[in-house]
């Protein structure tokens, strides 16, 4: 299993709504809207680093009213 933390900003006003869209998706562990220079923490996971590819490309980037994702992998140390 692996899994990653994405980043989110959104368009002024459009965090909650975001995060409520996000939340319904299958991967999605977490979803938090937070203060700072990003709007919504989202926890994924996935089976392969491939599936946790196609589900932030062709998913989560794909919500309205995302402006920009950095997408932060977990490592085990």
């Amino acid at each position: 299993m692996v899994q990653a933390y994405i980043l989110i900003q959104t368009e002024v006003g459009r965090a909650r709504d975001v995060a409520g869209l996000i939340a319904d998706l299958a991967g999605v562990v977490r979803v938090d809207a937070v203060t700072g220079p990003y709007d919504v923490v989202v926890l994924t996971e996935a089976n392969t680093v491939d599936e946790l590819g196609k589900l932030i490309v062709s998913k989560v980037q794909m919500v309205p009213g995302i402006t920009r994702t950095l997408t932060c992998s977990v490592v085990h140390l």
